[in-house]
């Protein structure tokens, strides 16, 4: 009998900019981050949460600088996506 493959689909994360995700003590929360977007932080229920709200939070951080007269980084060409653990939880 032959068995059927399934089709491996690469998934893209669309971001603008690389993000970093951590736990947090609380094991409800995950925050997160972009170095490449000063001031960009929020909080999220899972790191599939933090990943939706960064994708939406970035474009408004962006046209929120851009009314405030800020200036925008550029986008990044190969943006990353770290996820670890809470510092403050791990031992010496």
């Amino acid at each position: 009998m032959r068995e059927s493959l399934r089709e491996v689909v690469p998934v893209m994360i669309d971001l603008p900019y690389s993000l970093e995700i951590e736990a947090t003590e609380d094991p409800t929360f995950f925050g997160f981050h972009s170095p490449e977007l000063i001031g960009f932080t929020g909080v999220g229920h899972s790191v599939e949460d933090c990943l939706y709200q960064a994708r939406w939070g970035m474009a408004e951080h962006v046209e929120l600088l851009r009314s405030q007269g800020l200036s925008v980084p550029r986008t990044s060409p190969d943006p990353t996506v770290v996820i670890r653990n809470d510092p403050r939880g791990q031992s010496a």
